[in-house]
């Protein structure tokens, strides 16, 4: 009977039986189990969550909106509980298994976990099995009887179990010292089956000894395992024990043979832990346990042979259409050239798909490796992705270091390294405009016809002309810039675009054709589900302002929410599109007659030109916004509308399980920071307690 808790965690080290456990209790519920075994790439919460509905799929389909959630707003904590929701539509309970959990170790990956813990479905169930201590709230969990914990004490094997397993190996050992391999064993269930093996390959029972160190392990793989196998076979196993999975012609290229799908086979015939992954059993992998012991064997017999392996592997991977394993090993290997090579080309994709923290995990592989070829061009890169994502000091740390490093020579791609200097130099528009249009013409030169960041770099020529004041010419190239936009297929930069076709559009007092643009370019966002991409900002700001314009006071407030979202990702490190969104938003509170969030808006583009003082017109768009506002009202900020960017990224924490402790762990801020946020946010909100500013949230979501 399965309990009526509705979490399981099982705990213990390796070899006592958690999968065997997880695996027996899933075949008593059915077909409706939904099975997990985590990988390290499930330390990016958006890769965790993809896992974890392919998994649910096998089920029952998922809701669609699920996967769109994810690909829109990451996998993050903040993201559960309207992930959870949409999978409450599955019909009927669900088993879902996440094995191997220990290999994760992201904070925000754990915090999505323990969320879903604390809010499955109604007649769901959660089973974690682990090696480590699992994530979850367990003091609270075990007060409100939601957790049934099995450790060790539970999985180690009495005399009963242990006779079992003997017979089921057909090792042959009288019952009066089956009660002793048991006491020397500890009940250790791998090591009893390690005990039957050598058992039966002739080692009398009274024999064998057990201390409970990895010693005796690794002494029984070398004099009792390894020896009864031929060399090719234990050659096999120790080199290919680097890999996390393995398919024949993968050993193949590891081992420089041609036989190793048939090897494969034999051995998981011959129930040496080698698992198959696939029906077909093309894909592998070994016992966890069975794999730490090849590859100590492989430390200790064959030192000298772990780089080549690795490289062989990397290349293997990227021959074959994997990159992200490619750089798993070429990292291993120490091929720092070709792990450079390789996230230059994928970097951009991956981050667009929404797995911040695997390029993250790249970036910090680079950080003291300031040698290694192209290191400039990949610093440069980094430091834009985390410009759009607002994260302002690990951008400074990335624009530092790659302008600190060598610049020379061509990149894979066809772009001058110089390019790719001046492109960060045109986002940041840290001199003004002329040197932004200067830095643009020059990034051009240096970039291929077919360089995706030829589009961006004609939109920023564009700005520069507008920030002078001259609309026709930026009109100009703003209209060859969403031409490229579009035949590079680059859809967020397109809908930017065309919002920027629209302030020219109104500047020269032709609204309707700025409510045509305005109208294609949410479009876009729309089917494309960019709602959550910096660029998106204007387009929402614009298009409330001229909702406002047309009388349409609902589309207005529903288009001003969707900007207000993204004022976390408008900083000084992308200025320009920035400040225009947060003018733009500013005016459309102003028309909402919500002079509170105009404040706030305002006040957060003043502190943008703080920073960066020459952006031509802004400043005085800017200057003229704020006498206006001085002269309707000073009272004091309240509302949601009124809070501040650092307010709002804690915002959508409140309803999650995280202590303000955990919370601050999350933003990377003191607990005494968040303290101080909550404090303000309930005063702006009008209320004393985290479950009131909860329920008053979720009454203004249903709005």
């Amino acid at each position: 009977m399965w309990s009526a808790e509705p979490v399981v965690s099982v705990v213990a080290p390796p070899g006592y039986g958690k999968t065997t456990l997880l695996t027996q209790w899933a075949e008593r519920l059915g077909p409706r189990v939904a099975w997990a075994s985590c990988e390290r790439s499930d330390n990016d919460p958006v890769t965790l969550w993809d896992h974890l509905l392919t998994a649910l799929d096998q089920v029952e389909p998922v809701p669609p909106d699920c996967r769109v959630l994810v690909a829109a707003i990451g996998g993050g904590v903040s993201a559960v509980p309207r992930l959870v929701t949409s999978l409450s539509r599955l019909e009927g309970p669900v088993l879902l298994v996440l094995d191997h959990v220990e290999v994760i170790t992201s904070p925000h990956s754990l915090a999505s976990i323990a969320e879903l813990a604390m809010r499955l479905p109604l007649h769901w169930r959660l089973a974690i099995a682990s090696r480590d201590t699992v994530p979850l709230p367990l003091a609270r969990m075990r007060v409100e009887r939601r957790v049934l914990e099995v450790g060790v004490s539970d999985l180690a094997m009495a005399t009963g179990e242990a006779t079992a397993l003997l017979r089921h190996t057909g090792a042959h050992v009288p019952a009066e010292q089956i009660g002793e391999l048991v006491e020397r064993t500890e009940g250790w269930p791998a090591g009893l089956y390690l005990a039957a093996l050598a058992i039966e390959s002739g080692m009398p029972a009274q024999g064998f000894t057990f201390t409970g160190e990895d010693r005796f392990v690794e002494d029984y793989l070398r004099s009792e395992l390894l020896t009864h196998l031929s060399s090719i076979e234990v050659r096999f196993l120790v080199r290919t024990s680097i890999l996390d999975s393995m398919c024949g012609s993968l050993c193949d290229a590891l081992l420089d043979v041609t036989s190793s799908a048939r090897m494969l086979r034999g051995l998981e015939q011959h129930n040496l832990l080698v698992i198959p992954l696939d029906r077909r059993a093309e894909w592998f992998r070994y016992h966890h346990l069975f794999r730490e012991l090849l590859q100590a064997e492989l430390r200790r017999s064959t030192p000298e042979l772990v780089e080549e392996l690795h490289l062989r592997a990397a290349q293997w991977y990227e021959d074959n259409g994997r990159p992200e394993a490619a750089i798993d090993h070429a990292a291993a290997a120490g091929d720092f050239v070709r792990v450079a090579r390789i996230v230059l080309d994928v970097m951009q994709p991956v981050w667009a798909g929404g797995r911040v923290e695997t390029v993250h995990a790249w970036m910090e592989l680079f950080e003291s490796r300031t040698s290694v070829p192209h290191y400039a061009a990949v610093a440069a890169h980094g430091a834009l992705i985390f410009a759009l994502l607002g994260r302002v000091r690990e951008v400074e740390r990335w624009v530092g270091l790659a302008e600190s490093a060598p610049v020379g020579g061509v990149l894979p791609d066809g772009n001058t390294e110089a390019a790719t200097l001046a492109y960060l130099r045109v986002n940041l528009c840290r001199e003004g405009s002329e040197q932004l249009r200067v830095d643009a013409e020059l990034a051009l030169e240096g970039m291929t016809q077919s360089s995706p960041y030829r589009a961006t770099m004609l939109h920023s020529l564009a700005l520069s002309w507008l920030l002078e004041g001259d609309v026709a010419r930026a009109d100009e190239l703003f209209i060859d810039a969403y031409d490229l936009a579009i035949g590079l297929d680059s859809r967020p930069l397109a809908a930017l675009i065309l919002a920027e076709q629209s302030l020219v559009a109104t500047a020269r007092g032709n609204q309707s054709e700025a409510d045509t643009l305005l109208k294609q370019a949410v479009g876009i966002v729309e089917t494309g589900h960019l709602g959550a991409y910096w660029s998106s900002a204007l387009v929402f700001a614009a298009s409330a302002r001229a909702a406002v314009h047309r009388g349409e006071m609902r589309e207005a407030r529903r288009l001003v929410q969707r900007a207000a979202s993204l004022r976390p990702l408008l900083t000084y490190t992308l200025p320009v599109v920035s400040v225009q969104a947060l003018l733009e938003l500013a005016h459309a509170y102003l028309g909402l007659t919500d002079p509170s969030g105009a404040l706030a808006v305002l006040e957060q583009a003043e502190a943008i030109l703080r920073h960066r003082r020459r952006l031509g017109v802004l400043p005085d768009q800017v200057r003229r916004l704020r006498e206006r506002l001085d002269q309707i009202t000073d009272a004091a900020p309240i509302g949601t509308s009124s809070l501040t960017t650092a307010e709002l990224r804690l915002l959508p924490l409140l309803p999650t399980h995280l202590s303000f402790r955990e919370i601050a762990g999350q933003l990377y801020i003191s607990p005494h920071t968040v303290k101080t946020q909550v404090t303000s946010i309930y005063r702006k909100l009008g209320v004393s307690s985290r479950s009131e500013a909860v329920e008053l949230l979720a009454e203004l979501n249903r709005r």
